[in-house]
């Protein structure tokens, strides 16, 4: 039982006094390699995604319907042809009100084919979004924009 106890001893009496081994592979510390910083962001940074829809040319309809959560705001337009698609009503300034105004582009992405002109009902395209009454407090007008025209409603 006092050799292995002497030679435990011994042991750890060279290992420390030698002052090497601790960037040797002997130092359990060692084992799994040095420490690195690692992210999960891509090398090249996050990207940001550039919303590159076209207004809708012609914003025909607009109507904003009350609920007890806020309202919805409704919106229809016309497009010149047919296969128009991923519509919707992009808020401007972050759905904050400019001058009491929230204001929303009417956008939609082009079609993956040449379109055809085709009856004015096939071109005929809505959308609509969810305004809380915590958005619409302060708010005396919501204004729709298109490409040759903007429809708005007043309080």
């Amino acid at each position: 039982m006092q050799k292995p106890l002497i030679a435990a001893l011994a042991l750890v009496m060279v290992l420390s006094a030698c002052g090497s081994v601790g960037q040797s592979r002997l130092n359990p510390m060692n084992w799994f390699g040095q420490r690195s910083a690692e992210t999960l962001a891509p090398s090249g940074g996050w990207g940001t995604s550039v919303d590159t829809r076209a207004l809708v040319p012609v914003v025909t309809e607009l109507e904003v319907i009350r609920t007890p959560e806020g309202a919805v705001v409704h919106a229809a337009g016309r497009t010149d042809t047919q296969g128009w698609w991923d519509v919707e009503l992009r808020p401007v300034n972050e759905e904050r009100p400019v001058d009491g105004a929230l204001i929303y582009e009417f956008v939609l992405a082009s079609p993956v084919q040449r379109g055809v002109v085709g009856s004015e009902a096939s071109r005929h395209v809505t959308a609509g979004v969810k305004i809380s009454n915590m958005r619409l407090e302060g708010v005396r007008r919501i204004v729709v924009r298109g490409a040759q025209n903007a429809r708005s409603v007043s309080r």
